[in-house]
C-alpha cells in the first residue's frame, strides 16, 4: 500500500513498483489509506508524513493496533531528528526522506521483506491455503480473489483447528478442549455458532465443508 498525496510522486512510485513486479495500491489521502488497509490484503505499508484528512503518523498508529507485524516505511520531507523517533516510535521499520533514490527505496522494501518472511518462517507458518482462501492466522484475515474478511480472535483459533485437522473426523469435545479447556453444554453452543459463521466465511468456494458427524462432531472437507 502507497499512501502519497503528491499525485505526481504517488504515480511515479506506482509505476516503479510495479514495472518491479509488485502490486500497489495508491491512496492520495490518510483515510482512504486506512479504508484500503482495512480491505486488502498487503505485504508492506508506504506511508507519507504530510498527508489531508489523516497524516502518516496517526495512519501508522492505527495500523500498528491492527497489525503489529506488517512492514511500515515512512516517505516523507521531514528530517528532523524528532520526526524520525516519532516515526519509529510508532512502529515505523525504515525511513526515508525527500528527495531519495528509487532504487534506495527498492532495497528497502525488499529487505524488510525478506525479513518479514524469514520471522513468520521461524515463528510458523503465516498463512495456510483452505481451497482458493488464503487465511492469515496472525492477521486475523480471510482472503478470496482479492476480498478481505476479518475474522476474530476465536474465529480464527477455531478455523486454524479445523484447517489443520482437514479431512477427518474431529470430536466436539477434542475442540472445546484444546480451544477453552474443557467440554460443557454452553461452550458447546457457542461452538456451533462459530462453526455456522465459519461455514458463510467459506461459502464461495463449493470445494470447502463443514460437515456434522451425528453425536461425535465434524468433518472439514477440503477437497485436494
Amino acid at each position: 500500500m502507497l499512501a502519497e498525496d503528491n499525485n505526481h510522486l504517488g504515480l511515479l512510485l506506482s509505476d516503479y513498483l510495479k514495472s518491479e513486479k509488485f502490486s500497489v495500491t495508491l491512496c492520495n489521502d490518510g483515510e482512504k489509506a486506512w479504508k484500503a488497509f482495512n480491505t486488502f490484503l498487503f505485504d508492506l505499508c508506504l506511508l507519507d508524513v504530510m498527508m489531508p484528512k489523516m497524516d502518516g503518523f496517526e495512519l501508522a498508529k492505527n495500523i500498528r493496533k491492527k497489525n503489529k507485524h506488517i512492514p511500515i516505511i515512512f516517505i516523507t520531507a521531514k528530517s528532523m531528528k524528532e520526526d524520525k523517533l516519532k516515526g519509529y516510535d510508532l512502529g515505523a521499520d525504515d525511513y526515508i526522506t525527500k528527495p531519495f533514490d528509487v532504487e534506495e527505496l527498492l532495497w528497502k522494501i525488499h529487505a524488510l521483506i525478506r525479513r518479514t518472511v524469514i520471522e513468520q518462517n521461524e515463528n510458523g507458518a503465516a498463512t495456510i491455503n483452505i481451497g482458493k482462501y488464503t487465511f492469515d492466522f496472525n492477521n486475523q484475515s480471510l482472503i478470496i480473489k482479492g476480498k478481505l474478511k476479518r475474522l476474530t480472535e476465536k474465529e480464527c483459533e477455531v478455523l486454524k483447528y479445523l484447517a489443520t485437522n482437514k479431512n477427518r473426523i474431529i470430536k466436539r469435545e477434542e475442540i472445546l478442549k484444546s480451544l477453552w479447556g474443557k467440554n460443557d453444554y454452553f461452550l458447546g453452543r457457542s461452538l456451533d455458532v462459530f462453526i455456522t459463521k465459519i461455514r458463510k466465511y467459506l461459502s464461495e468456494d463449493d470445494s470447502i465443508k463443514v460437515e456434522n458427524v451425528f453425536g461425535v462432531g465434524f468433518v472439514f472437507m477440503v477437497k485436494e
